[in-house]
């Protein structure tokens, strides 16, 4: 139910921090304006104070002033903006005749509203732009179909044309039995058998099945099929029947749809958080610690042994696209690179048992957060050879793959790294990397990282 809410907590913090910013510069400005100078005095401070906390009483009454995602218009978001300081100046009048502040400087006051005004009118539109941008870029460019052609359908396909959703192309209808005096009868692509085919070729991102929820296996089949091909399957039901598991229920607009699984970071806002973050604590590991720990350890590494001071090695991504990984190398020159490390492993080196047991071996995957490659938290990138193995014997397999891969990860600091002997040991991984998908958000991320440095202190047993 929670699926389109306008912004999460962390973004409604986030933006408020923004316009409290936004204000004090306002303030500072006024001031300059009207007085020549940037120091306020000390009744002008409380002042700022108040006007602040009259803004952000203003925030919680309405959810408006954050109204800035895909679904908001940009001139609705501009109306919405203008509404608050309208509401804001009325509650702000009130309290300088109940405190009485009157020796307020009018002309300063009407100077800091204009530039209030203005500032955060500004950040608004920049801020609508950019998530338009996001929502255009390949981050968030979604291509969809729907199955059926009967009521919801329909309804469905008209709520999407004529709302404004950037970021999202209809490809087709698929119906063994359209009507063919339909207005979208044109626009039917084959019979739900083709849609297999259709959606692989033209490299569909979104399914939407409008049909009667009573065949079961149909929609298990065509579930599975989207899983196995990183698309997103969603029903939307006329509750002619239901389906017999857990689903996440959302409305778009006032349509009911069903998720097989909620997922935080399908949405454009948590994946540009959560980019945004990944570059900004990449950068500062880089610049800060890199410059110190790099030397240190590449001379280790060249005493210790010969060979390079990195190893690199292809790992399946995101969508199983592969990518060169970096690593501090661990082990000897060998040729059984694709072979999982064991303990007590003959081919790791005393300096590389040292930085495998403190993950500093880990810290060149920074540079593949920075590239876009791999982020700060997410499921373990495995070998290439456990993604061709595991893929066929355990379902969810390939469902880890729908996010970027993470240096650390919710499975790795629950318990479940190192070696992997059996079957039920990676089970368990990919069970904690789907309810790290399922459960995002900025803290979880926050908590997995305190942990991960929590465990690199006191060591961990399966680390080798």
């Amino acid at each position: 139910m929670n699926k389109y809410r306008h912004y999460n907590s962390f973004n409604r913090v986030i933006l408020l921090m923004l316009d409290i910013i936004l204000i004090a510069l306002s303030f500072k400005v006024s001031n300059f304006i009207r007085y020549g100078e940037l120091h306020f005095e000390h009744q002008y401070s409380i002042f700022f104070v108040l006007f602040g906390l009259v803004w952000w009483i203003v925030s919680g009454f309405k959810d408006f002033v954050f109204q800035i995602e895909r679904f908001v218009p940009c001139h609705k978001s501009i109306a919405n903006v203008i509404n608050a300081f309208i509401l804001h100046a009325f509650l702000l009048a009130s309290c300088i005749v109940i405190f009485n502040l009157e020796s307020i400087s009018r002309l300063l006051l009407l100077y800091t509203y204009l530039s209030t005004a203005l500032l955060i009118g500004f950040s608004r539109l920049l801020i609508v732009q950019l998530n338009k941008y996001f929502t255009k870029s390949d981050m968030a460019y979604s291509r969809f179909v729907i199955i059926g052609t009967g009521p919801a359908a329909s309804t469905l396909y008209q709520t999407f044309n004529t709302h404004d959703n950037p970021g999202t192309k209809f490809m087709g209808f698929f119906d063994n039995d359209p009507d063919v005096n339909s207005p979208y009868y044109n626009m039917v692509k084959g019979s739900v058998e083709d849609v297999k085919e259709f959606c692989l070729q033209y490299s569909i991102d979104e399914i939407y099945y409008a049909l009667p929820l009573n065949n079961k296996e149909h929609i298990e089949d065509l579930s599975q099929f989207a899983d196995d091909n990183f698309m997103y399957f969603r029903m939307v039901p006329e509750f002619s029947a239901l389906v017999q598991r857990d689903v996440n229920m959302y409305f778009y607009q006032n349509i009911p749809m069903i998720s097989i699984r909620n997922e935080p970071l399908e949405l454009v806002t948590n994946r540009v958080v959560k980019r945004a973050f990944d570059i900004a604590f990449s950068l500062s590991v880089i610049l800060l610690l890199f410059p110190i720990v790099m030397p240190i350890i590449a001379l280790a590494i060249r005493i210790n042994s010969k060979g390079p001071i990195f190893f690199k090695q292809l790992r399946p991504g995101k969508k199983n696209r592969l990518f060169v990984c970096y690593k501090f190398r661990t082990m000897y020159i060998n040729n059984q690179t694709e072979l999982q490390a064991t303990k007590h492993d003959p081919r790791i080196t005393r300096v590389g048992a040292f930085l495998r047991k403190t993950n500093l071996d880990e810290l060149p995957q920074f540079f593949n957060v920075l590239l876009g490659d791999m982020s700060v938290v997410g499921p373990r990138p495995n070998l290439v050879s456990q993604l061709e193995h595991y893929s066929k014997v355990i379902s969810k397999y390939k469902m880890r793959h729908f996010v970027t891969p993470g240096i650390t990860g919710y499975a790795q600091v629950s318990g479940f790294r190192g070696e992997t002997k059996e079957v039920h040991l990676m089970e368990k991984r990919i069970e904690y990397d789907v309810r790290y998908m399922e459960n995002w958000s900025f803290m979880m991320d926050m908590k997995i990282i305190f942990l991960t440095v929590w465990n690199m202190i006191k060591g961990e047993k399966n680390a080798y």
